[in-house]
């Protein structure tokens, strides 16, 4: 059986200062803040309200927005958080 609609993973990024394009494999397990452009080497950042540059400047979404993430960057809790107090150990 197949996936109806299969992720994609690559995308044409486009940098929002010089319009270079190039073709990149989106990780499918974290999102990319940063993405320095090769052309004018300017440091691409996602706009605000979106998760990574791929939502913001590519021809796709990221992986996990488009299999309907929320919020595809959102810190995952950590296995201590509130179990032990928090206190020093001594």
């Amino acid at each position: 059986m197949t996936d109806a609609n299969p992720t994609i993973l690559t995308s044409d990024l486009r940098c929002p200062h010089c319009g270079h394009r190039e073709l990149l494999v989106m990780p499918t397990d974290a999102c990319l803040f940063f993405q320095e452009c090769p052309a004018c080497h300017a440091i691409i950042r996602p706009n605000a309200g979106d998760c990574c540059v791929f939502c913001s400047f590519g021809s796709v979404v990221c992986p996990p927005m488009q299999r309907g993430a929320s919020d595809c960057c959102a810190p995952a809790p950590t296995r201590d958080s509130g179990a032990r107090g928090g206190g020093p150990l001594r």
